[in-house]
């Protein structure tokens, strides 16, 4: 496999992963999967709340980034809402954070910066998109 094509498949997987994950978080804040919220941390987000509205980003910008549509603003709105999550929900517990377990948080901000920054690859609906405009 030459680097160019290492390249495209690791920035689709990248995307991919991250969409999924993100798409999980929400589905699980807004629809109650996988168990739902915990009830030590709240329970379900009552319809409108921050969480919530949270949720409905998580679960709708999850899908957007999974499928590589609209990559760039939404990409850059999940990176604000992560960093946003980091400083109100963790960084209170800790300065650093491996001690307020905000690792997912950090990792997830600057992983959906790089993709406000550099879209959404060539294996997208963005890319199908330009090319059809082309």
């Amino acid at each position: 496999m030459n680097t160019d094509r290492a390249k495209h498949v690791t920035w689709f997987l990248l995307r991919v992963v991250a969409g999924l994950l993100f798409l999980q978080a929400g589905g699980m804040k807004v629809f109650d999967w996988f168990g739902g919220v915990p009830v030590q941390f709240g329970g379900h987000p009552p319809f409108l709340s921050q969480t919530w509205i949270g949720g409905v980003l998580e679960l709708y910008g999850g899908a957007a980034i999974l499928l590589g549509l609209f990559t760039q603003p939404v990409a850059f709105i999940l990176s604000g809402e992560m960093a946003v999550a980091y400083f109100q929900f963790h960084q209170p517990s800790g300065f650093w954070p491996i001690q307020n377990h905000g690792e997912p948080a950090v990792l997830l901000c600057f992983i959906f910066l790089l993709f406000a920054a550099h879209g959404a690859g060539d294996w997208s609906v963005d890319a199908i998109l330009w090319r059809k405009r082309e």
